[in-house]
């Protein structure tokens, strides 16, 4: 039998991911292995991995190359992916906030930086408001602090290093977590072998 194949993040979660395999009753093991090959199956055959850059696990799955993925919640609700979202995993936690120089005054209408513009542009939509959005990819905690923007928007885990760079939350966007994604196609294709790996799931999230 041709073996259910899910797409999963390479680093930090990927090793999470294990014990609630193990809950879960499906053989993860293999994803602990301390090598650098990127697919991997278990060892009774029934499971396939893909050890992916977090942000290309939704595109795996939605263009069928996996029927299965573990994505961040935050990747998609910011690329809109069309995909079943059945289980929440519960692992990952952070959230996405909003966060500014502490003691800074913050126009009506902000620049914000940011990696996540559909989430920030959609946030402030919400409240009326159409900010200036500027794209930056990495150390967004620098634009607010050298004139590039007001405000940010990111994930913040322990906020840290919003407070190692003198930054406090003014607004917190939705709490972020991992969530178990599929392709809509392969799971009505292969209803019967993907439903009891759900249930496995969700049962292992609710115990």
């Amino acid at each position: 039998m041709k073996p259910i194949t899910i797409a999963v993040p390479k680093g930090r979660v990927s090793k999470v991911l294990v014990p609630l395999f193990e809950k879960a009753g499906l053989d993860g093991s293999v994803l602990l292995t301390d090598d650098r090959t990127l697919i991997r199956e278990s060892a009774d055959g029934r499971l396939r991995f893909l050890l992916l850059k977090p942000d290309d696990v939704p595109t795996y799955v939605e263009s069928g190359v996996a029927e299965l993925g573990i994505s961040g919640r935050d990747t998609l609700m910011e690329r809109a992916y069309d995909l079943y979202q059945p289980v929440e995993l519960g692992i990952g936690k952070c959230r996405m906030v909003v966060a500014a120089p502490d003691g800074a005054d913050i126009p009506a209408v902000p620049r914000v930086a940011t990696k996540y513009r559909r989430i920030a542009a959609e946030f402030y939509a919400s409240k009326g408001v159409q900010p200036e959005i500027i794209y930056v990819q990495g150390s967004v905690e620098i634009a607010p602090l050298v004139g590039l923007s007001d405000v940010i928007v990111d994930l913040v885990e322990t906020g840290a290093t919003l407070r190692e760079n003198n930054l406090v939350e003014r607004e917190t966007i939705c709490e972020i977590s991992s969530v178990l994604v599929a392709n809509r196609a392969l799971f009505k294709l292969r209803h019967k072998e993907i439903s009891p790996i759900l249930r496995r799931f969700q049962d292992a999230v609710e115990g």
